[in-house]
């Protein structure tokens, strides 16, 4: 049966059969060192020249080939001892040695932390590039972080439901990405931006509190923390205030962080609301550590609130700060609901803040059809337009829908300020390069005539 490499430390003596890749091969007179590795760590294996056929066949070996070693743990001898890895006590003598699949020269070194090689290269090679220390230690952090909150969801009652990828246009301040429809000519699919509409009809079906690892897709313009996908969790409730979905997210957060070792510097969590960050920090984000934070690893945390509801656009119309389907706050409730006093109107979005970056954010939403009606005369929207739209979502708010309030939190974000990592790239398995390119695959691409016939579409030069 297989060993981890990670698990050798504790098997001095014992036979093990181990699989990986060779990180490196050392030759020292006589002896060969082979440091193999596995995604839980580097071993050292000892060749002789006593076994002449193993000794001929470590020989061959080469950076990144596949290989399985049969071999007996043995203690280092002390002078020996790498106190820089945990398997740093011990070392493998093999007993029987195979080749599972040899490898060309690697286009770039996967044994330091890759910032200086060309993202274009590393991302169409991105398979090798995972296989540096750094981004495996980061991927792993993804997961723990994401499985962490979700049994800590599961605990507080909270049902995971997914919701269409395949779904219809909705304003969420970036373009869609749109599919056409084979079965419908000259119609299409969008991808959604976020499961802004469904979450809430899950509120309207009584589910009462619901989460998702939610997969979003935005045609927005790219930056060092924002690409075309995104995953983020996704969370509401019912009968809940402003106040109480803060709360209940710092318990998240909290409990989350805290299990992955690491240290908020202040709970609970301070609250500015926006007008104050504004005149404090001069941006609703904002980092409240000390330089001795920083070189710490600190985690400052803080809300923000009170944000205006509506801002003029280019074209100076009204629209949107953060979400359409917020609800006011209630003493500007009836503002909204006569058209007054539009550049006054408050909302009950919250953001979180930790170390300057924005890693989430939520409102209490509108759950009467007048409320959202409202929101949208505000932005121009004529009758007709307003139904085509959201119709389905107005019809739904006459039927029982209770009061809910949710939140959501970017998973690349969370993971860039808890890993300390400037981009995105460097938390996502397979991210686009900043030209809007997908790793590794060649896309996007040109459609073959038989498919473009098939969905009715033609293209312009």
């Amino acid at each position: 049966m297989r060993t981890n490499i990670i698990d050798t430390k504790n098997k001095a003596g014992e036979e093990v059969e181990l699989f990986g890749w060779v990180h490196n091969r050392r030759d020292h007179g006589k002896i060969i060192f082979i440091d193999l590795r596995d995604r839980s760590g580097v071993a050292q294996v000892v060749f002789t020249p006593g076994e002449a056929d193993l000794y001929k066949t470590a020989e061959t070996l080469r950076s990144e080939w596949v290989i399985r070693i049969v071999g007996k743990v043995a203690q280092r001898p002390e002078k020996m001892v790498n106190k820089e890895i945990p398997t740093g006590d011990i070392e493998i003598q093999p007993i029987k040695l195979e080749i599972l699949n040899e490898s060309e020269t690697m286009p770039f070194p996967i044994d330091n932390d890759g910032y200086d090689i060309d993202e274009e290269v590393r991302l169409k090679y991105r398979y090798l590039d995972l296989r540096r220390s750094r981004l495996q230690r980061n991927i792993k952090l993804r997961s723990d972080f994401i499985e962490k909150t979700r049994q800590f969801l599961f605990s507080k009652g909270f049902l995971e439901i997914e919701t269409p990828i395949l779904s219809a246009p909705t304003p969420e301040g970036s373009r869609d990405f749109v599919v056409p429809s084979r079965l419908n000519p000259g119609k299409f699919f969008a991808l959604p931006q976020s499961p802004q509409q469904y979450k809430q009809l899950l509120m309207v079906a009584g589910f009462e509190k619901y989460f998702q690892i939610a997969r979003c897709f935005r045609d927005e313009d790219l930056r060092a923390d924002r690409g075309f996908e995104h995953t983020q969790i996704d969370l509401e409730m019912s009968f809940v205030n402003q106040e109480e979905v803060m709360a209940f997210d710092e318990e998240m957060i909290t409990s989350v962080v805290e299990s992955l070792g690491y240290q908020i510097k202040e709970k609970p969590f301070p609250v500015f609301t926006y007008q104050e960050s504004m005149e404090k920090f001069g941006a609703d984000k904002f980092d409240l550590r000390s330089e001795e934070d920083k070189k710490n690893g600190i985690l400052a945390y803080a809300w923000v609130k009170d944000f205006p509801f509506f801002e003029k656009d280019k074209e100076d119309r009204w629209t949107f700060t953060h979400n359409p389907f917020s609800m006011a706050k209630p003493e500007h409730l009836s503002w909204l609901l006569n058209g007054e006093n539009i550049d006054k109107i408050l909302t009950t979005q919250y953001d979180l803040v930790c170390n300057g970056v924005e890693i989430g954010g939520g409102s209490i939403r509108a759950h009467k059809a007048d409320m959202l009606n409202a929101v949208f005369k505000v932005m121009d929207y004529k009758d007709a337009e307003i139904e085509s739209n959201f119709g389905h979502m107005l019809a739904a708010f006459k039927l029982g829908t209770p009061p809910h309030g949710g939140i959501a939190h970017g998973v690349e974000r969370n993971l860039m300020t808890l890993l300390g990592e400037d981009f995105l790239r460097e938390v996502q398995a397979f991210p686009q390069t900043s030209s809007g390119k997908t790793s590794v695959m060649d896309a996007p691409s040109e459609l073959g005539q038989k498919q473009l016939k098939e969905l009715r579409l033609g293209i312009k030069k």
